[in-house]
């Protein structure tokens, strides 16, 4: 047997290996690699919150729920929710003033707005181009009607 008929009976006996070998070993390779050229291309910017027209429908709603709400009859009733909806209201305007970059407050607890300060910012995102009622309040003041 001369050297040629030696590895041709190499290549017979270890072809099942390799290619059992690259079966098993070539996705690994191929993820390693494809992560690696993922992690160092450059992300786009993600957004911090939900889409701007989101909050301004939200906060329609809530200023239209706290319109009917401050124009209804039952007082016992109405302090709380009242109390509730001028919190999710001041909640989604920070959120909006964050999403079009308005100076403003941080509270810190979310919508922990002084009475003021809501009316100010509503004020504000409507002077930034988002379309909100025209007439918002009267805000009651820790959720005490007066």
């Amino acid at each position: 047997m001369n050297v040629w008929d030696v590895g041709k009976l190499v290549l017979i006996v270890a072809t099942p290996t390799l290619v059992g070998a690259a079966l098993v070993w070539v996705p690994r390779w191929w993820t390693a690699a494809h992560d690696s050229w993922e992690a160092r291309r450059p992300k786009p910017p993600q957004p911090i919150g939900p889409p701007i027209e989101q909050l301004a429908a939200d906060l329609r709603r809530l200023l239209r729920l706290h319109g009917s709400l401050t124009a209804s009859a039952a007082v016992a009733m109405r302090a709380h929710r009242l109390w509730a909806v001028e919190a999710a209201i001041a909640v989604r305007a920070t959120e909006a003033a964050r999403a079009l970059d308005i100076p403003h407050r941080e509270p810190e607890r979310p919508g922990a707005l002084r009475r003021d300060e809501l009316v100010a910012l509503l004020r504000a995102l409507a002077a930034a181009g988002l379309v909100l009622p025209t007439k918002v309040g009267p805000f009651t003041s820790d959720g005490r009607l007066g």
